[in-house]
């Protein structure tokens, strides 16, 4: 048997003791738009849990050997606390930039989220405390429930509002949580792609929200003739003045289609790439064309994708007690969305206002282009502008005149 040491372990849905041998490197493709979560592949998804028996209590005079023997038997009983902690992915908030100074204090506090996806588990003892406004668009829940393969949408929150072993990079924003996407039984979250425009219509007109968040997305193919619902409800957001961040897609490497999913490929949302620790390109990264189906070619500062963010081996929330480790433009695209909540509690003129129009849209995404290490002199179809610095975006808008 060769080596397993370039596959991931998936456990199966049914029984997570049985794990199967994913290639990392195979991608899933759509046909057309299925509202497929392509910002997203399982990496290490098996459940961290913490391992925890009875307190021991020790106490001294004991001689060295006798205490050695009785601590084997204490083991064996079951008496000795050993409490294990999963581990954290803080390194990715430090690589982009969510430690610099200049955001000390900022925990999104007054700014408005919304959240497209598969729902929300509250169960996690990570969301004590946090209230959230809950939209189910795939049944007629009251309450939240998350109807994902292995909870995508709870483990998207958690990288926002988790308020305690990894805490949250904005704990404090308004969040709400629209369940548009479900388990199709074959380990994808799909839905229609009317449906999720319905919801990001929802955070629009119900929720009014300042930030949407899309860890999802669709393919373009060259037979579209016409924009689908997705797009143009996007668009309607972007031009009222409401940001919206969008995962660039999960498609690439050697077949990667040129594209970025749908709908981060309108010109003022904010297309997500991922990065892994140390800065380079996930390996499948969505590239992007900066060719319009028109002909017209893209212009500063909406090059796609505009932004790659940490996007491997991403800890996150699961169901009940647990915590899983994925990949992809999903996790990326909610640092973006975590910086500029922060960003907008700190600037809170560049919110959306009844009479916008979009123009501070292209003022936040100019500096976030020359917040890149590069200045955003240079931009690459895979990385973009660079990598998210959260901090460095926070200055860079801290220097532009006042957004009307």
């Amino acid at each position: 048997m060769g080596s397993l040491d370039s596959v991931e372990l998936l456990p199966e849905p049914d029984d997570d003791r049985i794990l199967s041998a994913i290639d990392p490197s195979a991608v899933g493709f759509q046909d057309d738009w299925r509202a497929e979560v392509t910002g997203w592949a399982p990496a290490v998804p098996t459940p961290i849990n913490r391992v925890r028996g009875n307190k021991f209590i020790v106490t001294n005079g004991i001689l060295f050997a006798i205490l050695a023997v009785l601590l084997l038997w204490v083991w064996q009983s079951g008496y000795l606390l050993v409490d294990l902690p999963p581990p954290k992915s803080e390194w990715a908030a430090e690589q982009a930039g969510f430690s610099d100074a200049s955001l000390d204090g900022l925990t999104g506090e007054g700014v408005r989220v919304c959240i497209v996806d598969t729902g929300i588990d509250l169960s996690n003892p990570a969301f004590n405390g946090v209230e959230i406004v809950f939209k189910d668009m795939i049944g007629d829940s009251l309450t939240p429930v998350d109807y994902g393969f292995l909870a995508h949408g709870t483990l998207m929150a958690g990288l926002l509002v988790a308020q305690s072993h990894q805490v949250g990079m904005a704990p404090n924003i308004d969040l709400a949580v629209v369940a548009a996407l479900g388990d199709d039984g074959n380990g994808k979250n799909t839905a229609d792609e009317a449906e999720v425009a319905q919801a990001i219509d929802w955070c629009i007109d119900e929720f009014s929200a300042d930030i949407i968040s899309l860890s999802l997305g669709g393919t373009q193919t060259d037979g579209m003739m016409r924009e689908g619902p997705s797009v143009s409800v996007t668009r309607k957001a972007v031009d009222m003045g409401i940001y919206v961040v969008a995962a660039a897609g999960n498609d690439g490497g050697l077949a990667d289609d040129g594209k970025v999913s749908v709908p981060s490929n309108v010109d003022r949302a904010i297309s997500v790439g991922a990065s892994t620790k140390g800065g380079q390109v996930w390996s499948n990264s969505s590239m992007g064309s900066q060719t319009l189906a028109s002909g017209e070619q893209r212009t500063n500062p909406n090059l796609k994708p505009e932004i790659i963010a940490p996007g491997e081996f991403i800890i996150s929330t699961g169901r009940g007690d647990t915590w899983y480790s994925s990949s992809g433009t999903s996790d990326a695209t909610v640092f973006v969305t975590a910086a500029l909540a922060l960003i907008l509690e700190d600037q809170p003129n560049m919110k959306p206002k009844l009479n916008s129009d979009g123009s501070c849209i292209d003022m936040v995404k100019e500096a976030l282009r020359l917040s890149t290490e590069g200045g955003g002199a240079v931009h690459d179809n895979t990385a973009g502008y660079g990598e998210l610095h959260a901090g460095n975006w926070l200055d860079e808008i801290r220097n532009l005149p006042d957004c009307q």
